[in-house]
Parts: C-alpha cells; sequence; structure tokens
C-alpha cells in the first residue's frame, strides 16, 4: 500500500459505544490525512474491514474544528455515528482542543456536528435531520423481508430512515424477534441497508434492541456491531410515534459479541446520540 510518496501519518483504533474498551463498534481514524486522494483513503478503508474508517483534514467551514472524510470499505458516507464519536474521540486524544471547551464541531459532507463531550469516557453527536423519510415502497419491503427471512406479516412497521447511510427501517413484534433473525442476502443482489428494531419489555435494563446489516459491492450480507446513525434515525421515528420517549438507552451487537449501549436524548427538539468511545490502538499509518 506505501508509495515512494507515503509518509508516517498518526493512526488511532477507537472502540465506540461499547460497556467497556473493546465490547463496542471500532472506527480506524487517520487523524493526518492531508495529501491523500480518494483512492488511498478507500483502499485504506477496504484493507482494515472495519465498518467504517474517517480521515482527518482543516477544516474549511467557519465554525468547524476539524474536517471529516467517512467511508464504509469502498463507500464514502455524508454522515455516520459511531465513526463520528470515534473520530472525535481519536482527534481529542490526539491533542486537538476545541474552540468551545467541552464542544467539539464536526464538519462533514452532511454539514456540522456539534459532538458534546459529557466526561472522560461519554461523547453525544446532535444528529442531522434525515433526508429521506416516510413508509418504505412495498415492493421494496417484500424484499427485505425477504433477506432477513420473515415473513412480511412479522414486519409491524417500516419507515425510510436516511440520515447519511439509506437505511431501510423495519420494527419487529420484540427485541427477541431482532435477535432471532439469521438474515441472507445472496439471492438478492444490490446494495441493502437495513435496519431492524425491536421494543424490549417494560422493566428490560434497555428500551430497544438494534440490528443492523448491510452490503458493499459484491461482499456477503454483513452485520454492524453498533450503529450511531441508525439509532438516531430510529430515535426520530419512534419517538414521533409515540412508541418511545427519550432518554432511553438501545442495546446493540449482542449476536455478533458485542455488549453495545447506546444513549439516547432529545435537546431543543433534536436527537442526541451518546456512548461511551475508548482510543484502544494508536501508532502510525503508512499513506
Amino acid at each position: 500500500m506505501a508509495s515512494s510518496r507515503a509518509r508516517r501519518r498518526a493512526f488511532a483504533q477507537v472502540d465506540v459505544f461499547g460497556q467497556h474498551s473493546a465490547t463496542g463498534n471500532p472506527v480506524a481514524v487517520v487523524l493526518d490525512a492531508s495529501n491523500l486522494d480518494d483512492d488511498a483513503m478507500r483502499r485504506l478503508s477496504a484493507w482494515t474491514n472495519l465498518s467504517e474508517c474517517t480521515f482527518v483534514l482543516p477544516p474549511d467551514q467557519p465554525g468547524a474544528d476539524y474536517r471529516v472524510r467517512i467511508f464504509s470499505l469502498n463507500t464514502e458516507l455524508p454522515f455516520a455515528g459511531h465513526p463520528t464519536l470515534g473520530t472525535a474521540r481519536a482527534w481529542l486524544a490526539s491533542g486537538g482542543v476545541p474552540a468551545r471547551p467541552g464542544v467539539v464541531i464536526q464538519q462533514c459532507a452532511a454539514g456540522l456536528i456539534t459532538v458534546d463531550v459529557d466526561d472522560d469516557d461519554v461523547l453525544h453527536f446532535t444528529a442531522p435531520a434525515r433526508t429521506r423519510t416516510g413508509p418504505v415502497e412495498e415492493e421494496h419491503l417484500d424484499a427485505v423481508a425477504a433477506v432477513l427471512g420473515i415473513a412480511r406479516e412479522e414486519v409491524v412497521d417500516a419507515e425510510w430512515l436516511d440520515n447519511g447511510p439509506g437505511w431501510v427501517g423495519v420494527l419487529l413484534a420484540d427485541g427477541a424477534a431482532v435477535r432471532r433473525l439469521r438474515p441472507d442476502a445472496s439471492r438478492f443482489p444490490g446494495r441493502w441497508d437495513i435496519g431492524v428494531l425491536g421494543l424490549q419489555p417494560p422493566g428490560a435494563d434497555t428500551a430497544l434492541e438494534v440490528r443492523a446489516f448491510f452490503t458493499e459491492g459484491d461482499t456477503p450480507l454483513r452485520e454492524d456491531p453498533v450503529t450511531g446513525s441508525l439509532n438516531a434515525a430510529a430515535a426520530e421515528w419512534l419517538i414521533a410515534t409515540g412508541r418511545l420517549t427519550a432518554p432511553y438507552t438501545a442495546a446493540q451487537g449482542e449476536v455478533v459479541g458485542r455488549q453495545g449501549r447506546v444513549q439516547v436524548s432529545c435537546s431543543g427538539g433534536r436527537v442526541r446520540v451518546g456512548g461511551r468511545a475508548h482510543v484502544v490502538i494508536t501508532g502510525e499509518v503508512m499513506l
């Protein structure tokens, strides 16, 4: 991957939304992406084989502390949740100082994202507005149910939850139904971004069970361990329809051996999504 023009660049890998270090969703962060072209970014992102890899650049928009480009393997995203928190944590840990104490302003393709630093571990981002909302077309929903391996009648409700990643949100009967899923997209080529939600019973430790599935090119369906963008858009939908009230905590990642906990709250009519973020690996990458 290194070329004659490659140089050492500060690098971090951050675990986001885990209850403890290395129990959430990792994101790779290149802390100095100056003079990197798109191909180099895509190549490293795909090589890490993580859900996302981010590249930090100087801001070019007033008010931003830094600019970030976010890649999901080969696909660049305008916004994503756990990379936002992970990049902010890595930037702070590397010596970044925000213009406003306790508040990081991240510039990405979706605009300026506010990240609040609540304490040594927990960060919250204020979610950008969805770019696509409303009911899912019946033909598409039939295909989503087939990918999930369930009957169409098992879908309680569905909604477009697109706030950068183009999630289709599917609500099932409960959290147990979500955990039972064993999806397979092998017979259904194309790009899939499916978020599956199930309300937990009263008295449970968490209010919502979440799973997220996506494809990239010709790769098999992957499961994202813990997903900030999906949880943000799902919160907007479920709160607006009266199914949940904030604040609440969502669980994600159990089926893939993680212990993700996503904190959802509202402030000024906007959804805030937060969780712990720990720098697990620091070093350099040759790019």
